[in-house]
C-alpha cells in the first residue's frame, strides 16, 4: 500500500519552526527531530491509510525543545531552532517546496511584524486599563434608551 501526504502548513519566529499538518483523526502518530535539521512523520489516517513525509529543514534544530499536540483535525508541532534567526524557507532544498506544504497565512509573522507585535502587546495592556476607567461614560450611553423603553 502506497503512503500519501497529509496537507503540511508552515509559519516561523525568530526561534520556532510551526508546522501544521492537516490529519483528522489521525492514529499511530510519530513524529521525529533530529538535531540537523531532519524532521519525519507517520500516522494512519481514519480509513487505515498510510501517510507519512520527510523534510530537511533549513537550519538545525533543538529535538529536546520541539513539541508535538495531537488534535482531533491537525497535528500541531512546535520546532525549536538551534539559532535565533529568520529563515529564507522553510526547506534546505532551494527548488519549489512538494505541493502538499503550504503557508500557514493565520500563523504567519515577518520578522518586522516579531518585533511589532511584541510592542503591540505592551500597547494593549495600556489600553485595557484605559478601558476600565471609562467603561463608567460607555454605560451612560444606554440610559436614554432606558428611559424610553420605561415611558417616561
Amino acid at each position: 500500500m502506497c503512503s500519501r501526504h497529509p496537507e503540511v502548513l508552515w509559519a516561523q519566529r525568530s526561534d520556532k519552526v510551526y508546522l501544521t499538518i492537516a490529519l483528522p483523526d489521525a492514529k499511530d502518530v510519530s513524529v521525529k527531530c533530529e538535531g540537523g535539521g531532519l524532521f519525519s512523520f507517520s500516522a494512519v489516517g481514519v480509513q487505515g491509510e498510510s501517510f507519512d513525509f520527510s523534510l530537511e529543514l533549513f537550519g538545525n534544530i533543538v529535538p529536546e525543545g520541539s513539541k508535538t499536540k495531537v488534535g482531533l483535525r491537525n497535528i500541531i508541532c512546535s520546532i525549536q531552532k538551534e539559532e535565533k534567526v529568520w529563515w529564507k524557507r522553510l526547506l534546505k532544498s532551494e527548488g519549489k517546496p512538494a505541493p502538499y506544504i503550504k503557508v500557514d497565512w493565520n500563523k504567519w509573522f515577518d520578522e518586522d511584524d516579531e518585533k511589532s507585535a511584541s510592542d503591540a502587546s505592551d500597547d494593549n495592556n495600556a489600553g485595557y486599563e484605559k478601558d476600565d476607567g471609562s467603561s463608567d461614560d460607555e454605560g451612560m450611553l444606554y440610559l436614554p434608551d432606558l428611559e424610553k423603553a420605561r415611558g417616561t
